[in-house]
């Protein structure tokens, strides 16, 4: 089974930084393959906790290496609820990718575990009579402190539907449940392996990507 690993969090920083400076990022360093997979940034800031600046994937199987290349930069600049993460924010950034598995058709929406299962919902919209869905990854839940009622209550609003949830909406929710493995790293952690591995750190028109991108920002 492929998991996620350090080479596919450095394909990504790569992806970004290149981005920034028009160039074309270095070859990846894992195998391809298909799986479905998603990337996730979030930004820490004089010691916070990190918080969440885009998240975005795909929940069908897809080539692990334009998938990556793909959804690296999507995450990061096309993610609809936040601004486009910018060059000065690099150095505060870190990186989780996630290689989705076992997709297993649930009993009921409330058939699946806290911090061991992700979640795909589909439901008809009672009040449009549309289709509605949306998925929530496995550490999401375990994150957030959520029962398995609470996620689902989450996940409902999160795919669009403000009306009244009962029992009888409940009840009408397809759940599909997987799990994931996944592998995070900082943009230190990013800067030391590139300068150990490619013998010097990241730039973007010749500037460094740590410390001259902080100098900017203070």
């Amino acid at each position: 089974m492929v998991s996620a690993n350090k080479e596919m969090a450095i394909y990504c920083f790569d992806n970004l930084v290149a981005h920034y400076g028009g160039e074309q990022p270095p070859p990846p360093a894992f195998e391809d393959g298909n799986h479905p997979l998603f990337v996730t940034w979030k930004k820490a800031v004089n010691g916070a906790e990190p918080r969440l600046r885009g998240c975005i994937g795909t929940l069908q199987p897809h080539a692990l290496i334009s998938g990556f290349k793909d959804y690296s930069l999507t995450s990061a600049l096309r993610d609809h609820r936040f601004p486009p993460i910018e060059a000065k924010e690099l150095p505060f950034l870190e990186c989780t990718v996630s290689v989705l598995t076992n997709y297993e058709n649930a009993l009921h929406c409330l058939d699946w575990e806290v911090g061991k299962h992700g979640i795909i919902i589909k439901f008809t919209d009672p009040d449009y009579n549309t289709r509605r869905n949306a998925t929530y990854l496995p550490e999401v839940a375990a994150h957030e402190g959520w029962t398995t009622i609470e996620a689902i209550h989450s996940l409902i609003r999160k795919a669009g539907y403000n009306g009244a949830i009962t029992d009888s909406l409940r009840k009408s929710i397809q759940l599909t449940r997987y799990q994931s493995t996944l592998f995070t790293m900082t943009y230190d952690d990013y800067v030391s392996y590139v300068k150990s591995t490619r013998g010097v750190a990241p730039t973007i028109n010749g500037v460094s990507t740590l410390n001259g991108l902080r100098s900017v920002i203070h």
